[in-house]
């Protein structure tokens, strides 16, 4: 779509910001919103930036989050502003009794945080359990909670597995789907060991509902049930996490014909320093087994957003500007599965700059891991070294005399 600018409006200059030379044509921004896409933008803007030659999307959806209070939660900004991510979902980090603290996350975070909210009333406020006890899995207080909350819930998220439900089966499931059928939304299921089994968790589930760490190496979801409730339209998330991603699972269903809709990281306390690192890093895992990068840029972008109702995920006159901007370097990437399976991406994905409604995000440094977070003597070396990096990049004045100015020239005396 393309929109030429009427200069007379503001006196010549007409858009905050073009970023030129993309593939799309030149895209303007004005108060937060795509303005325009066409041609000879830039001379009709406060601010260009050349993009040419660069690989400008949407700003990237990460479908499945923790940056909520909690056992799991980390702070979105700081990976935000170097990976492109401008919308994080948090994926069931709060439940009712919870989800005061998420949205105090959420109103003071640059990037846009829209909720699951979990089934279990407690959230994740500790690593598991969350639906051991029933009473916790209060299906009228679910609801309640997203009819006064429509703003930040965008569904329902249930944990499955053998550790979190206990004796509890697919009972805090069905008391999910309820919850969720009740307020129109999708639910997002976890799965995991088991019991309960697997084609059971599936079985259940609607068109629409979403079921994450889709090719986990645990679950392993390789059979007729899952062929099956892709075809009745159950969306498939990948949801690396630390646990969640084998290679040799995806590969299998890619075989198969079955495709992630949405690639996310589960990206939390225990995975942001590795296995996941950050949402490119996993794009990358699915351009290592083939994926072409447009589909693998579609689960980042359109499809997360389809799946979920959220603004964003297109690049359209009167669309958020929300936008990410990245070099494609041409280069062999080794990317790493959670249970260290290797394969090698044929470019990697380096974001140079990340907009949120046409702001630009700038450089956070972030909080070390929480002291309850098992890290190996590898990672915390790693981090001691980053931290040693920083600081010496930091004392080191910026420029040396040749890159200064004499801000307060001195005046010369007058003479008697």
């Amino acid at each position: 779509m393309s929109q030429e600018p009427d200069p007379t409006t503001t006196g010549g200059i007409t858009y905050d910001l073009v970023l030129a030379g993309a593939e799309q044509g030149d895209i303007a921004v004005s108060g937060g919103r795509i303005a325009a896409i066409g041609s000879g933008l830039r001379s009709h803007a406060q601010r260009v930036v050349d993009v040419s030659g660069r690989l400008v999307t949407p700003g990237l959806i990460d479908l499945h989050t923790h940056v909520g209070p909690g056992y799991w939660g980390i702070d979105p900004d700081p990976i935000a502003w170097y990976s492109g991510v401008t919308t994080w979902v948090d994926a069931g980090s709060a439940g009712a009794f919870t989800l005061a603290g998420l949205r105090h996350v959420a109103a003071a975070a640059a990037v846009r945080v829209p909720a699951l909210l979990n089934i279990s009333a407690v959230g994740l406020a500790g690593r598991t359990g969350e639906s051991r006890d029933l009473a916790n899995c209060d299906t009228a207080l679910a609801i309640d909670t997203i009819r006064a909350n429509r703003d930040l819930i965008h569904g329902i998220k249930v944990r499955i597995d053998a550790e979190t439900v206990g004796p509890n089966g697919v009972e805090p499931l069905r008391r999910g789907l309820a919850a969720a059928e009740a307020c129109g939304v999708p639910v997002m299921v976890h799965i995991g060991s088991s019991p309960p089994a697997l084609d059971e968790v599936l079985d259940l589930l609607r068109p629409g509902d979403i079921v994450t760490h889709c090719a986990s190496g645990i679950a392993a979801p390789l059979g007729p049930a899952v062929r099956a409730a892709a075809g009745r339209g159950v969306l498939l998330d990948l949801g690396h996490g630390s646990g969640g991603f084998a290679f040799d699972v995806l590969e299998a269903q890619l075989d198969a014909g079955l495709r992630p809709f949405t690639v996310s990281t589960d990206l939390h306390a225990r995975s942001l320093h590795g296995p996941v690192f950050d949402l490119p890093t996993t794009m990358a895992k699915l351009l290592a087994t083939g994926v072409p990068l447009p589909e693998v840029v579609e689960a980042v972008t359109t499809h997360p957003a389809r799946a979920l109702g959220l603004p964003g995920g297109t690049l359209t006159v009167g669309g958020p500007a929300d936008i990410a901007i990245f070099e494609v370097r041409d280069e062999p990437f080794p990317v790493v599965d959670a249970h260290r399976q290797v394969r090698v991406s044929p470019v990697r994905l380096v974001n140079e700059a990340t907009y949120v409604g046409g702001r630009l995000l700038t450089a956070r440094l972030p909080a070390p891991p929480a002291p309850w977070i098992p890290l190996t003597e590898a990672q915390h070396a790693a981090l001691s070294r980053r931290e040693r990096d920083i600081r010496a990049l930091l004392a080191t004045p910026l420029v040396d005399v040749d890159g200064l100015a004499e801000q307060f020239p001195r005046t010369k005396p007058r003479s008697s």
